[in-house]
């Protein structure tokens, strides 16, 4: 079982490396794989619940930040390290000596200050904190929003009553600030997650009505792009028609907080026209 881990701790960070190696010199993918190595070394003798060693987190928190969130080295050596000074005896200056001070101002603004007992407001407190940081920092956010969105998609292993906790926390808390942010993926994502603990049977009654329904929604989303670029092209030719289906927790709350049937929601749809000036937008609104 543990070289199936370090084979598959490798492999991601292979992965990650390779999709950073287009936007970073030699000089940083040494800082990448030295941000890596300190990790694994500083959480080695650490478990996850799931009894999967505890690097594999940070490690997955670094994709995300890297791959999803689309950030530059830092915030990404920044986030294979956010757990380094919270839970092993290195700190803050441990960080900044090896990686430098930009990182270890990331690191220092998400790290969560340590108390004796864990009470829901932490992660509160912690946002207060980011928030309140000296240079406020927008990348301390995302990181902060890779880390909740890797424990939501792995939160099994917890007890049930933990599950609901931190799924309650998620949806009141951690989607919201997605949401301003813009980050629409991450913020649609952390609240089916929430749901699926929260109200099980809703989930999987939605889930198994979106799936049953998927194709020919999808094909009548395409139709309906299609028939929307055919007109506004001939105005603004390099519009960018992006469409989607509501989400799982979308429609839950317009079913269930609503008492309302999917066949009574008429708003499943969605299509968003991006363009680069006031002018092209009002030409499209036309």
């Amino acid at each position: 079982m543990e070289n199936y881990y370090n084979q598959l701790i490798q492999s991601n960070v292979d992965e990650l490396l390779g999709r950073m190696c287009c936007k970073c010199n030699e000089e940083d993918l040494g800082r990448l794989r030295a941000a890596f190595e300190f990790a694994r070394e500083a959480h080695s003798p650490q478990k996850r619940k799931s009894g999967e060693p505890y690097i594999i987190h940070p490690v997955n928190v670094a994709r995300i930040v890297a791959e999803e969130l689309e950030l530059g080295v830092d915030p990404v050596i920044a986030a294979f390290l956010h757990d380094v000074v919270e839970d092993t005896p290195y700190t803050i200056e441990d960080i900044k000596e090896r990686f430098g001070e930009d990182v270890a101002f990331l690191v220092g603004v998400v790290t969560k200050e340590k108390k004796d007992k864990y009470v829901q407001s932490k992660q509160v407190d912690n946002f207060r904190q980011i928030l309140a940081s000296m240079q406020y920092d927008v990348r301390a956010l995302l990181i902060k929003l890779a880390d909740r969105l890797h424990n939501m998609r792995t939160i099994d292993a917890k007890p049930e009553q933990r599950q609901r906790d931190i799924s309650l926390e998620t949806i009141e808390v951690f989607a919201p600030i997605a949401h301003r942010l813009g980050i629409r993926g991450v913020k649609e994502e952390l609240e089916d997650l929430a749901i699926s603990f929260l109200d099980p049977v809703a989930y999987e009654e939605i889930g198994k009505t979106l799936s049953e329904q998927v194709e020919s929604r999808q094909s009548f989303l395409d139709n309906i792009k299609d028939e929307i670029s055919e007109r506004v092209k001939q105005e603004v030719p390099n519009v960018h028609i992006a469409g989607r289906i509501k989400s799982v927790h979308g429609i839950y709350r317009k079913t269930y907080m609503q008492n309302r049937t999917i066949d009574e929601i008429y708003d499943i749809y969605a299509v968003r026209l991006i363009v680069d000036s006031v002018y092209e937008c009002y030409c499209c609104l036309g």
